[in-house]
């Protein structure tokens, strides 16, 4: 299915968990926000683990530029994922009528959620968020020249391919922005003091693209509850390398946040 959001046709799926789990008394949504080379079908199998095992419907898309939405055209800017954030998300949330969601993102998608949420212009449930970057490191810098150089001499197009309709525009609109000199000043922390609701954050310990000091940032300066994972024999990917580990606490972070809420209603 295709939603037109940021004046662009983007790919989506909605994921139902079934008529067994009845209909909630106030029902959120799951919204998936994939990595800087994600896209729907990339996520595979890990949104419906997700919601089968929660019982909560999700919504999953591929940003303008991945998967089988509009082909990038053009390069993007140091800004490309405030702009995904503010003006994009909101208008995507909109046009689907899903209100205060839980956001679940992944590395690119997770700062999204962060900016998207910090910046406090609509509700948010909470968010649950793997390897969330806050800023740049060195290590992110050499990890995605590296990636570049596995681009241009390995297989990774042929594999990327597919994922998404155009690889070469996919890649080369995510690493020519992260590899350019503006980028190193790229940092979210001011939107952090915004964040007021709930915020799991999950990292792996041999993450190539950040270290714990991103998620100890995020902890730091956020002001609602934080709970952090850090999982061992796990690299920039907890859903693909420890899946077990992060649906099971992804589980767990949603079923709180929904008793939460139930109690908050009976409360009223």
């Amino acid at each position: 299915m295709f939603v037109t959001a940021g004046g662009h046709r983007l790919e989506y799926k909605r994921i139902d968990p079934g008529p067994r789990h009845g209909a909630a008394a106030v029902a959120p949504v799951l919204v998936f926000l994939h990595e800087g080379l994600g896209s729907v079908a990339l996520w595979k199998a890990f949104p419906a683990r997700v919601v089968h095992a929660t019982g909560v419907p999700a919504l999953v898309y591929s940003r303008y530029g991945y998967g089988k939405s509009d082909r990038l055209a053009g390069t993007r800017g140091v800004d490309y994922m405030h702009h995904e954030a503010l003006e994009v998300l909101p208008e995507l949330l909109d046009a689907l009528s899903i209100r205060k969601p839980i956001l679940i993102g992944h590395s690119d998608g997770a700062s999204i959620a962060l900016i998207h949420t910090g910046a406090r212009r609509r509700p948010v449930r909470g968010l649950a968020l793997l390897a969330p970057h806050a800023f740049v490191e060195d290590i992110t810098v050499e990890s995605i020249a590296d990636a570049k150089v596995a681009f241009e001499k390995t297989n990774l197009p042929a594999k990327l391919a597919r994922y998404h309709d155009d690889a070469e525009s996919t890649f080369r609109g995510w690493n020519d922005i992260w590899l350019h000199p503006d980028f190193r000043g790229w940092n979210i922390e001011e939107y952090l003091p915004g964040v007021s609701c709930p915020v799991l954050l999950i990292q792996g310990e041999d993450d190539q693209y950040g270290t714990s000091a991103q998620v100890q940032a995020i902890a730091r300066q956020v002001c609602g509850p934080v709970e952090t994972l850090m999982l061992p024999n796990c690299a920039h990917s907890p859903h693909v390398d420890q899946t077990h580990a992060t649906v099971e606490k992804i589980v767990h972070f949603v079923r709180e946040l929904g008793d939460k809420t139930l109690a908050g209603a009976n409360r009223r």
